[in-house]
């Protein structure tokens, strides 16, 4: 098993989210406006990155149907962040394909002066992961 990633704590690392803290009330798909178009809804990919059924989300076209609108975050009475599970298998899925190309280094040479903190932050736990 040495060399071998596990997507599911990958995943968990990037988003920080704790998926067990989930109860299964439905909350965050009852107020998802892209529930109608998903094949997986925010409760079950919450489920699914539990589970470690990461590799049928990054296939999943459910991935890009979510807005990144955070009404699912803002719903869920336990804390818990399905948007950020979205984001952190959308990433897994660009580092698949090649596509992030940036490293830790570069990122200081992109700083503004007028640049959020949060931005900056955001910008380091996903490349420097």
């Amino acid at each position: 098993m040495s060399g071998h990633v596990n997507l599911k704590d990958t995943v968990l690392e990037i988003s920080g989210v704790n998926p067990r803290k989930c109860m299964k009330c439905g909350k965050c798909s009852g107020t998802c406006p892209a529930y109608g178009e998903m094949e997986y809804h925010p409760h079950q990919f919450v489920a699914m990155v539990d589970k470690g059924e990461i590799e049928k989300l990054m296939a999943s076209p459910s991935l890009y149907r979510c807005l990144a609108c955070m009404a699912c975050v803002e719903r869920c009475p336990r804390g818990v962040e399905p948007a950020k599970l979205v984001e952190a298998v959308r990433l897994l899925v660009i580092r698949q394909q090649g596509q992030n190309h940036m490293t830790t280094d570069e990122i200081p040479e992109k700083l503004d002066p007028e640049l959020p903190q949060q931005a900056i932050v955001a910008a380091m736990r996903k490349y420097g992961k």
